[in-house]
């Protein structure tokens, strides 16, 4: 295995015990020693790989979103319908994972992978950081208080409801 071989296992690996260990304790109960413990690497391979456990959280986060955005960009035919409702789809598909963060109290956490989703903020201009804030923090906004509920209605139910409020 070469360098970059070895750092990719050893990504996927650290978030496997982390999300492992999240099932059973809080975040700030959990030490990198036990994570590296339990994902089979060093402590070394941890610090190379990340500066904190939060981005281990962050950085799965974001590539979940990345592959759904991906994904979506691949067969979207109403950007504002279709956007929403499979997005919801992807949280819903995902479910156990987020409702994790919710138990842990780590899913602000999502929001930052949201905005990283559309770019750098601080990269854009006045105007499109704006368009892309007000679309984040109010996707986030919902999809918060649907995961803080359970997640009880389906996504196309979400979806529909927010669909009604913009009559």
């Amino acid at each position: 295995m070469n360098n970059a071989e070895k750092n990719t296992y050893a990504k996927r690996q650290i978030k496997q015990a982390i999300i492992a260990l999240l099932k059973e304790k809080d975040l700030n109960a959990i030490s990198i020693g036990e994570i590296a413990e339990k994902a089979g690497v060093s402590r070394n391979a941890f610090y190379r790989n990340y500066d904190s456990k939060e981005g281990i959280i962050i950085e799965h986060t974001s590539n979940l979103l990345k592959e759904w955005h991906n994904e979506f960009q691949k067969n979207k035919t109403s950007y504002d319908i279709d956007f929403y409702g499979c997005l919801f789809q992807h949280f819903y598909d995902n479910k156990e994972f987020y409702l994790l963060l919710k138990k842990r109290e780590l899913f602000h956490l999502v929001l930052k992978s949201l905005i990283a989703l559309f770019g750098n903020l601080k990269e854009l201009d006045n105007i499109a950081a704006y368009s892309v804030a007000y679309i984040a923090y109010g996707a986030y906004g919902w999809i918060q208080e649907w995961v803080e509920r359970g997640m009880v209605e389906s996504p196309e139910t979400i979806s529909a409801i927010l669909a009604s409020n913009k009559k």
